[in-house]
């Protein structure tokens, strides 16, 4: 049958940089950038410790999937600030070379007729789960980033098995096209190209791919003008992104920032997640009825501010950095040790904690912390930040703060600890 007219037709496409050389470059970069988001996404999902029950996993039907969980450390306490923001700040960058990627092979996509053969099918059927598993991965991350939650689900739950279907498919395309990327930056010099002006840009000759346009357009763009502008789009969402993960003098930079980027200033001008009034936590919650349970090997206690106020204190320099990519820079938090305060519950070696918040029951408003993570002197139930009481919107009259934990983790607005074996 012969091909139907527009995008089917070989003369539709007619682009004189298209080509095997110009793809492979983009491909490059992607080839290095995609398994470190693999990585530090999945790293990221194993910070939560889903491990330890379905408080901490969105995912409880993952299966196999699932086998790369650990003890999530404490050690370095920037760790989880280190591997989001890399994470979110490359899932940006990445940004425009995959759109200069999926726009360079866009002919094979109309490639007709569709399947020729059955290993052709399979390339066909990887190539299509790779294309819509990077668009859903891409799109469901940055709308994550921006806290516009259009999904059908949990992002959680969404973003995770569409990773899992986006990498089997890539593994699938890399295994197949490897040889021939290799072979195509290798017939030209990198070098030669990029000395290349727009009067000197020919078409790459003929390749079985269907890549070059058979009847090509006068060039408008050399492909040193093509690698310049994805590699400055690139550059420039690095300088709007990465300030909000780095912080200091360059958090300004940060104008694809969701969080406040100019904070009100005092001891509690630093971001936040969510507000109380966001998540209904009014006053009348965290008033003077206010009580924190501690539950462990015997009777329940039930201590009020002041009784914790006069504790002995222990203080921390850690940050808050959440799966959206921001991070606040260290804050000088103050309060009690969690490790003291199972020793009072009667198991000063507890296996793990579960941390209540008296907001209304929803995602992450309980979490269960991990031995090693209420062992670590530095793990507190704060109640004071920077030498001032928290603020409502940052926990008060008692949130929970851990080295290299998830924000979301921290749970704020505590009002019972149960320590278990």
């Amino acid at each position: 049958m012969p091909p139907p007219p527009g995008p089917f037709r070989p003369g539709f496409w007619r682009s004189p940089i298209r080509g095997p050389w110009l793809t492979s470059v983009f491909g490059l970069a992607l080839l290095i950038g995609i398994p470190l988001l693999f990585v530090t996404g999945l790293l990221s999902y194993a910070s939560y410790n889903p491990g330890l029950g379905p408080l901490n996993d969105e995912t409880p039907d993952k299966g196999v999937l699932g086998f790369y969980l650990f003890s999530w450390p404490t050690r370095p306490y920037w760790l989880y600030r280190l591997l989001q923001g890399l994470h979110v700040t490359l899932g940006v960058v990445l940004v425009p070379v995959l759109l200069a990627k999926l726009w360079s092979v866009i002919p094979q996509l109309f490639a007709w007729p569709p399947v020729r053969s059955a290993a052709h099918a399979l390339e066909r059927l990887s190539l299509l789960m790779l294309v819509g598993g990077v668009i859903f991965e891409f799109a469901t991350g940055i709308l994550n980033i921006q806290l516009y939650y259009v999904f059908p689900g949990s992002f959680y739950r969404l973003h995770f098995y569409g990773a899992w279907v986006f990498i089997a498919a890539f593994a699938v395309h890399v295994g197949l096209r490897l040889g021939r990327m290799t072979r195509a930056l290798r017939s030209r010099g990198l070098r030669a190209e990029l000395r290349t002006g727009l009067a000197g840009t020919v078409p790459e000759p003929p390749d079985p791919d269907g890549l070059v346009a058979p009847s090509p357009a006068p060039p408008t763009m050399s492909r040193r003008g093509a690698v310049g502008m994805v590699g400055a789009g690139s550059l420039l969402l690095l300088v709007v992104t990465a300030g909000q993960s780095i912080g200091g003098r360059l958090r300004g930079t940060a104008l694809l920032a969701p969080h406040d980027r100019d904070s009100a200033g005092g001891p509690n001008g630093f971001q936040i997640n969510k507000t109380a009034a966001a998540v209904g936590v009014t006053p009348a919650l965290v008033g003077p009825a206010w009580r924190l349970q501690v539950r462990g090997s015997g009777d329940p206690l039930v201590l009020t501010r002041e009784q914790l106020l006069s504790m002995p204190q222990h203080t921390a320099a850690l940050p808050i950095a959440c799966v959206e990519g921001w991070s606040t820079d260290d804050q000088h938090w103050s309060g009690l040790r969690l490790a003291d305060l199972a020793a009072l519950a009667g198991l000063p070696g507890a296996g793990s904690v579960l941390v209540e918040s008296v907001q209304p029951p929803g995602p992450f408003t309980r979490v269960v912390l991990r031995g090693n993570q209420i062992r670590d002197p530095r793990s507190l139930l704060a109640l004071h930040v920077n030498g001032a009481p928290l603020s409502l919107d940052h926990g008060y009259p008692a949130r929970v703060i851990v080295p290299a934990n998830p924000g979301v983790n921290n749970t704020k607005w505590v009002h019972r600890l149960t320590f278990r074996t």
